[in-house]
């Protein structure tokens, strides 16, 4: 069983920059596919950004992009967000996903039900 624990959410001003980390344990690191996504109160999650298995691409949502880059360690078994310039709307409870069965060399999924495992989530605010 994958588990999923993320860390590295706070406060920051408008302009500011923030760096999530998403430690997973269980199973094989390398293989899985990895996503980032964000849920705003009362919305459904959606999509920031994901990166494939073992890790050469990357996607990002048009609202993030230009401004966050995902990363991944596979030694480390962790999973990156680097945020910069951040705005107002970023603001969101940010979880990190893991797709660890079947997924394809080089494919980025952007879908929640491409992922069967979550972590519990990082709150992300960014004053104005």
């Amino acid at each position: 069983q994958v588990q999923l624990v993320e860390s590295g959410g706070g406060l920051v001003q408008a302009g500011g920059s923030l760096r999530l980390s998403c430690a997973a344990s269980g199973g094989t690191f390398s293989t899985y596919a990895l996503g980032w996504f964000r849920q705003h109160p009362g919305k459904e999650r959606e999509f920031v950004s994901g990166i494939s298995r073992p890790g050469w691409r990357t996607y990002y949502s048009d609202s993030v992009k230009g401004r966050f880059t995902i990363s991944r360690d596979n030694a480390k078994n962790t999973v990156y967000l680097q945020m910069n310039s951040l705005k107002p709307e970023d603001t969101a409870n940010y979880y990190c996903a893991a797709r660890s069965t079947g997924a394809t060399d080089g494919y980025v999924y952007t879908e929640t039900q491409n992922y069967e495992n979550w972590g519990q989530g990082t709150q992300v605010t960014v004053s104005s």
